[in-house]
């Protein structure tokens, strides 16, 4: 029987390292724009997004949202909307994506505090099921299936 990286790449799947940092989280590194990122990966969160100073970091286009974040520990948070911008996650593309722009202190502050590295942003479920998703835990792979 084949192993799960050999029959996941013949099915046109892209594999991208991660990391799985002190608190657990896993960490994925990503360009937006072309430019290059350190997210957490959360199969919990609905949308990918950004905190408010990636806006001129990543180059994005803002717009008024009346959609408010919810996350662990803080609820009704103001959000911004940037639409078609490209993500890039290890070779896997897409040019299309909409990114959620929030206040991410209270997430880089609790990675802060156990000594990790704060992040530009959260990969959330929208990336997962556009890109038919598998994270391979064992050996810190995501798997993204590659649009033909």
């Amino acid at each position: 029987m084949e192993n799960l990286q050999t029959h996941l790449e013949n099915k046109n799947y892209q594999k991208i390292k991660f990391k799985i940092i002190k608190t657990k989280h896993l960490l994925i590194k990503a360009k937006i724009n072309g430019i290059a990122g350190n997210f957490i990966l959360d199969t919990g969160a609905s949308s990918s997004c950004v905190g408010f100073e990636g806006i001129d970091f990543f180059q994005l286009k803002a717009k008024k949202s009346k959609t408010k974040a919810a996350g662990a520990g803080a609820v009704g948070m103001f959000t911004q909307l940037s639409t078609n911008n490209s993500l890039q996650l290890g070779r896997w593309k897409n040019l299309d994506v909409a990114l959620i722009i929030f206040d991410l202190s209270h997430v880089n502050e609790a990675l802060t505090q156990q000594k990790t590295k704060p992040v530009h942003g959260i990969i959330g479920a929208d990336i997962l099921l556009k890109g038919k998703g598998i994270i391979d835990y064992y050996n810190h792979y995501l798997y993204l299936k590659k649009d033909l």
